[in-house]
């Protein structure tokens, strides 16, 4: 039987209306394979993953290329479905021995500078490759203990860290931009705990004029210790964590002068702790352009910044809100109009796109709609529309829209369902549109700006064809306030008879910038929960109010009540599966990881008369615990809420657990620091509770690389014994 189940939307224009179909498909392949836990757990990345296009780079108007299996560069024309052989691995380790570099294993990536050249930035060497001489034309070989290195082709200047400090090389020898002693000043690093949409510290203006920096001071945040047991006397590696409600860092940006070899700081005033986003260099690297919000996080101003001076120039316009304003993408300039900019914001309650001037007046909102906004690709050629990432099909899809910059017309041009990416080549008139749906495991297609079809790229066959899969299916049930449409996801096993009764395996996450569930390839699922199904389970899912891609108010309706909406959702879905014949209603367990570990303890511990077995992994379990940006977010301080701080505090309410609980913690965490897990094991062991507690001892927040066999092979096997 065809594990994909397929399902029809229709927007109904006018009203707005998202419908969804289920169907059942007839079975098209011979499935007789079983999945082994490995193939679950590490093969959904690896063998069983649709087949897809490595580093898609466009050469030019009308070349692309690939790397095909990191070891030759692949090289397409527009209009051609030819594949050619660029360079091979051995062609460039050719290069790097007669420059007397050290040979490469395998090829990462490579960036076009120009028709001819690229570069390529691999084991802290940076080479510029001429692809008409086959030779390198320049090469750097810079600190071996860099990170976050980047190259600028406009200055040919390499930038990247050491320790705390930020440096460049041009070739020649490495420069020192910074050269603070002190471990807690840091530069050119993410910031404010990579919140707000933050992805990088370094920001290199257009044409490598000058460079943007964050410097952090979080010398005044208390040391956390990690333990590290793998010495002789286990070693304590502090971290710095600002838990919600304690003292913040204090950042600033920096504007270094690669011709002056000088920095200044940004004029951003008081107070010190505010947060610093979304920076965004002007046309002609005259300004810098921050989204500045306050740490209460309700009230953000988009400042103006001389970026010779670092003097204060203006305030453009403000945004506040009652519960939160959450900045996560810079402004976007407008092509040929160096004075109109594009911004996003939810205000009207859904993620838009609002077109205002550098004198901060709003010159129009773009797009409308009870649908959002997910992102900006790039320009047309004349700069009249732009491609964006669009959810104006339903939550459930990502399409690339072609908006008219004049009068805000979004219309679709992805014409096939699912979730899409586009490639667009240098001079915006065609892109790379790859995509994947719960019907198609990974195509590529080429495409003019308008959408219209060129020709195939790659059609991946289904991996997982010879695997015999439990059926899945995706529908809606109604939010606990009968407001909204929740999206669910079922997967029945294999060979299912109706007339069984099954255990039920409930996955959850819940809460914000997740979204578990969409028209994906397998809908976002794991290929471990096939691999539940097929021993036996019923494994449902539901997206909650509170997750992503909903809304401004689907989400923030757990602000300062965290768990509340969200548990009342899930229970709704536990309605809709004691609805179902074939449910063992007394068989539900349930497994979740870090918002979906609190919400796997709280449903526990508050509904045990329908949970007999849950696992948590890396659970948060006091907010008072978590840190200080993504906590006060969502709940203020402990000291300005109290209340919910006290109802969210799940180790006060360790008594109520009656079923089976495993809590799983890696004991250098740095996201839900370890104590979460430990304060709440210590009330169990205080009050006579008996649960099951798993550590593992070297691991971070998640269990990642070859032990993450041992995670769910350890997962599996309690909801076996258990449930």
């Amino acid at each position: 039987m065809n594990f994909i189940n397929t399902f029809k939307m229709q927007i109904l224009k006018k009203a707005l209306i998202l419908v969804i179909a289920v169907f059942t498909s007839a079975p098209i392949f011979s499935q007789e394979k079983s999945l082994t836990i490995e193939e679950a757990v590490v093969g959904q990345y690896r063998e069983l993953y649709p087949e897809y296009l490595t580093n898609i780079q466009w050469k030019d108007a009308e070349h692309f290329t690939t790397i095909k299996s990191y070891r030759n560069i692949v090289i397409q024309e527009l209009s051609n479905n030819t594949v050619d052989t660029l360079l091979t691995l051995d062609d460039i380790n050719g290069m790097y021995n007669l420059t007397g570099l050290d040979s490469l294993r395998y090829i990462v990536s490579i960036h076009w500078i120009n028709s001819n050249t690229f570069y390529n930035l691999q084991n802290n060497v940076l080479t510029v490759i001429d692809i008409d001489k086959k030779e390198i034309s320049k090469s750097i070989k810079f600190n071996e203990n860099a990170e976050n290195t980047e190259y600028n082709p406009f200055n040919q200047l390499v930038t990247y860290t050491v320790n705390n400090n930020l440096f460049i090389h041009d070739g020649k020898e490495e420069i020192a931009i910074t050269k603070d002693e002190d471990l807690g000043i840091v530069n050119g690093q993410t910031v404010h705990r990579s919140e707000f949409g933050i992805t990088g510290g370094i920001f290199w203006s257009d044409k490598g004029e000058k460079l943007a920096y964050y410097h952090k001071d979080e010398t005044m945040i208390t040391d956390y210790p990690l333990v590290d047991v793998t010495q002789r006397v286990a070693k304590a590696n502090n971290t710095k964590y600002p838990m919600a409600g304690m003292k913040s860092e204090e950042v600033k940006v920096a504007v270094y002068n690669p011709k002056t070899n000088s920095s200044i700081y940004l004029q951003t005033g008081e107070p010190a702790e505010q947060y610093l986003t979304n920076i965004s260099w002007g046309p002609e690297a005259k300004f810098l352009y921050i989204q500045v919000l306050n740490r209460e996080q309700n009230h953000m101003k988009l400042n103006q910044y001389d970026a010779e001076t670092g003097a204060f120039v203006k305030t453009l316009f403000e945004e506040k809100h009652t519960k939160y304003v959450e900045p996560q993408h810079p402004i976007v300039f407008i092509k040929n109009k160096p004075n109109e900019f594009l911004y996003f914001s939810q205000k009207d309650g859904f993620q838009h796109l609002y077109k205002y001037n550098t004198d901060g007046k709003l010159i129009k909102q773009l797009t409308k709609g009870s649908w959002i906004i997910d992102d900006f690709i790039g320009f047309d050629q004349k700069g009249l529309n732009m491609l964006v990432y669009s959810k104006q099909n339903g939550p459930l899809e990502k399409q690339v829209a072609l908006v008219d910059l004049k009068n805000g017309k979004s219309t679709i041009i992805t014409p096939e369902m699912g979730q899409h990416t586009a490639f667009l080549n240098p001079y915006a008139d065609n892109f790379i549109d790859g995509y994947s749906s719960i019907k198609v495991p990974h195509n590529y297609e080429l495409r003019n700006y308008r959408g219209a079809k060129i020709r195939d790229i790659q059609i991946a066959e289904n991996p997982l064809k010879d695997y015999l899969l439990g059926e899945m299916t995706i529908g809606t049930i109604k939010s606990a306030d009968n407001k909204t449409d929740l999206y669910y996801r079922l997967i029945t096993p294999p060979n299912f008879d109706n007339n069984k009764k099954y255990p039920v395996l409930v996955y959850v996450y819940g809460g914000p910038h997740a979204q578990l569930i969409d028209d994906s390839w397998l809908a976002s699922s794991q290929l471990w929960l096939f691999y539940m199904a097929q021993k036996g389970y019923v494994v449902y899912t539901v997206d909650n109010r509170g997750s992503a891609n909903r809304g401004l108010e689907f989400e923030n309706v757990i602000h300062r009540n965290l768990g509340v909406a969200e548990m009342a959702d899930q229970m709704k879905g536990i309605e809709f599966l004691k609805s179902l014949a074939y449910v063992d209603t007394n068989r539900i367990g349930i497994d979740g990881w870090s918002y979906g570990g609190f919400m796997t303890t709280n449903l526990i511990l508050s509904h045990p008369e329908t949970f007999k077995v849950a696992v948590a992994g890396g659970p948060v379990i006091d907010w008072k615990y978590y840190e200080v940006m993504y906590g006060e977010r969502y709940m203020d301080t402990p000291d300005e809420n109290p209340e919910g701080y006290a109802n969210a505090n799940l180790s006060a309410r360790v008594d109520q657990l009656q079923g089976k609980l495993m809590i799983i913690h890696g004991a250098q965490d740095p996201t839900v620091v370890w104590q979460h897990s430990q304060v709440f094991l210590r009330e169990a062991v205080k009050k006579g509770i008996l649960m099951d507690y798993f550590i593992y001892p070297t691991h971070e927040h998640n269990i990642r690389g070859k032990d993450r066999v041992h995670l769910m092979r350890k997962i599996t096997q309690y909801f076996d014994e258990n449930l």
